[in-house]
């Protein structure tokens, strides 16, 4: 059982980095457990695989607790009001890949999980950071507050998380583009990418829980508390560091990293294959 545990680890870490770059966690643990090899059913890798996301998510309540918290004593009325306010936000932003995802997941799920898709997915999105920032190159954001994205803002950036939906794309780097392809600034645009994943995941979570029972084993249940704590360990600092990156740097970085992964992904399953 300590050689599964040390792979639960290493996985929470790759996790717990890429669920909040946006790089694409989907094709990061791909890669990753094609080496490792978890010695585990196919059911409780399905589940395990989302639920250590849901550990990211908590890594989100726990540093925005404060912002996110309507009943804060601290707050005023106003405060109180405008927390309200990012919460409806949230709730319309999620409306669209909520109905797509519920209707069309398995279909997804059957005709675009495998490597070539992530592959062209990761190469896609990356050229697309790229161009993005280039083409917003000395702009000044229209969106630079949480009062200035308006609720028919947020719902477009909603439709951009849809296309988060095929492996590969990554659910905050699809967020990201649409967010400032609107005109929205980047700190903005992470924060409501970070909010967004809270109902997404959480609801997802419970339904993979619910699908694969409570019927653990004592290693699968040490394998997956390990690979929770450490994905939400880890995903406290990788949102401290893009948050402190993006105020200084655009996402071009990012958008070579995946392009640079995208074709490690074609080159490696290529040769197996």
């Amino acid at each position: 059982m300590f050689i599964e545990i040390i792979k639960s680890i290493i996985l929470g870490v790759v996790q717990g980095i890429t669920e909040w770059l946006p790089v694409s966690s989907t094709g990061h643990m791909i890669l990753v457990d094609e080496f490792l090899m978890l010695n585990a059913s196919e059911a409780f890798m399905e589940m395990f695989l989302v639920v250590i996301q849901l550990a990211s998510i908590m890594a989100v309540v726990l540093l925005y607790f404060k912002r996110l918290n309507p009943f804060d004593s601290d707050k005023d009325e106003h405060q109180k009001k405008e927390t309200w306010h990012i919460w409806s936000k949230v709730v319309v932003g999620i409306l669209p890949a909520g109905v797509f995802g519920l209707l069309f997941e398995d279909v997804i799920n059957d005709l675009f999980f495998n490597w070539i898709t992530v592959a062209v997915a990761l190469i896609v999105y990356g050229v697309a950071f790229i161009l993005i920032e280039k083409r917003n190159e000395g702009k000044i954001p229209q969106i630079a507050t949480w009062e200035q994205l308006t609720y028919k803002v947020a719902l477009l950036i909603g439709f951009f998380q849809v296309l988060a939906l095929i492996p590969g794309t990554s659910r905050s780097g699809a967020t990201i583009v649409g967010a400032i392809l609107i005109g929205t600034a980047r700190p903005i645009a992470a924060e409501y990418s970070f909010f967004l994943s809270i109902p997404v995941m959480m609801g997802a979570s419970l339904l993979k829980i619910i699908g694969f029972g409570l019927t653990f084993t004592f290693e699968e249940m040490m394998i997956l508390l390990v690979g929770c704590i450490v994905s939400f360990v880890v995903s406290i600092f990788a949102i401290k560091f893009l948050m402190n990156y993006i105020r200084k740097n655009d996402f071009s970085s990012f958008g070579w990293y995946r392009i640079a992964v995208g074709l490690l992904v074609i080159g490696y399953f290529g040769l197996i294959g």
